[in-house]
């Protein structure tokens, strides 16, 4: 496989890793907002996102620092794009605010 695309396709893994991160955290907040117990959700979110990601990385950059910081920039552009798509959906729907009356 040539250079190119391999880097092609690591940047690309790593924007599918980091829509999987950003995406989940939106989820968990979502989520957490109406729970009883809501550290629980974001620990455990924390977790599964973290080990995803990591053992995401390892396997992409497989040794090749070109591979891993590609990966990482297709995180963080992808953290743009979750971002932008979750703020336009934020704005649409209703006010969370009154969820949240059980927070001290």
């Amino acid at each position: 496989m040539s250079d190119a695309l391999t880097w092609l396709l690591a940047w690309a893994a790593g924007g599918l890793l980091g829509t999987l991160f950003f995406g989940g955290l939106w989820w968990t907040v979502r989520k957490s907002i109406g729970s009883a117990q809501p550290a629980l959700w974001f620990l455990g979110s924390l977790l599964v996102r973290m080990s995803v990601t990591l053992l995401g990385f390892y396997f992409v950059a497989r040794g090749d620092w070109h591979r891993l910081l590609l990966c990482l920039f297709g995180l963080l552009m992808a953290r743009g794009v979750v971002e932008r798509l979750t703020r336009a959906t934020a704005g649409s729907s209703r006010d969370v605010s009154a969820e949240a009356s059980h927070a001290p």
